[in-house]
């Protein structure tokens, strides 16, 4: 469980809100359009005089709308973008369900009405001017209407004779990612070419240590024990960053060869946070 800590999201409750991760249930039919929305709708209550003035002092534009981005909670990509009036922010605060306001339909809109596809929302985050949302959801099943993981991309590529655009909704190759997760692609990029690899051809170190689970634990157990060392030894803030990249890169390498994706990681690590250690110590023992 999370604990929600956003001042929209206290704004709407007296006591902090926590939020269940929700799962999507096969067997259950997706909504149909609007009928989520239109259950929302008839469950909104009349606003906290606080909340209303909270949603007051934001800078809706001359159609009553303010632009919501979507942010995954844990990998930071941005999935999509789409534009909210002031009862699909309320709507959003009090269901913790993407809500959004179409403007060729002008009507209230649900993510996953009809995908089933809904955006559960762990926390809303204002900009400086206070003319832009942050929704940082997590995410059951695409946020794209193309089926695709993200609605960003397409890349942008500057060539000499100008710009051309690289990508497609059915390959995550184009997307822009993180640090961690651009590691992570590459390190797939390497096993995939491990296949293709001539005789006589020398391979990668990735692809080594793909090929020799023995050489990949003996570094992850040199790498932890360099990173704990810099800490014995008093060596520095910049040798620590260092030999925790090594440690990192060896650890992911690890988790491609068992098919772990680093999101499976972020989002173990994110359902500890309201968990103290010794409970959580406790809850292995009983797996």
């Amino acid at each position: 469980m999370v604990p929600l800590q956003s001042p929209l999201l206290r704004a709407c409750s007296r006591r902090p809100v926590v939020l269940r991760r929700t799962r999507r249930r096969q067997a259950k039919r997706p909504c149909q359009r609007n009928v989520c929305c239109q259950q929302q709708q008839a469950a909104v209550s009349p606003a906290p005089a606080k909340t209303d003035a909270l949603l007051d002092s934001l800078k809706w534009d001359q159609n009553g709308l303010i632009t919501a981005i979507v942010q995954h909670v844990d990998t930071g990509e941005v999935l999509m973008q789409a534009f909210a009036n002031r009862l699909a922010v309320q709507q959003t605060l009090l269901s913790r369900r993407a809500t959004f306001y179409s403007r060729s339909r002008r009507e209230q809109w649900c993510k996953g009405d009809t995908s089933g596809n809904h955006i559960n929302v762990l926390g809303m985050y204002l900009d400086c001017d206070k003319d832009a949302l942050i929704y940082l959801g997590d995410p059951v099943g695409p946020s794209c209407h193309t089926g695709a993981h993200t609605c960003w991309f397409t890349e942008l590529q500057q060539e000499p004779h100008g710009l051309r655009l690289e990508g497609e909704h059915t390959s995550g190759r184009h997307v822009p990612r993180t640090t961690l997760y651009a590691l992570e692609a590459t390190i797939a990029e390497r096993r995939a070419a491990m296949s293709q690899q001539q005789p006589g051809e020398k391979p990668s170190w990735t692809a080594k240590l793909l090929s020799k689970p023995e050489l990949l634990c003996s570094k992850i157990r040199e790498e932890a024990g360099e990173l704990c060392q810099t800490l014995e030894e008093n060596e520095g803030s910049d040798r620590a960053a260092s030999e925790m990249a090594d440690l990192l890169y060896h650890s992911m390498v690890l988790l491609n060869l068992q098919e772990v994706p680093m999101e499976k990681v972020l989002s173990k690590l994110r359902q500890r946070f309201a968990t103290s250690g010794v409970e959580e110590k406790e809850s292995r023992k009983a797996q």
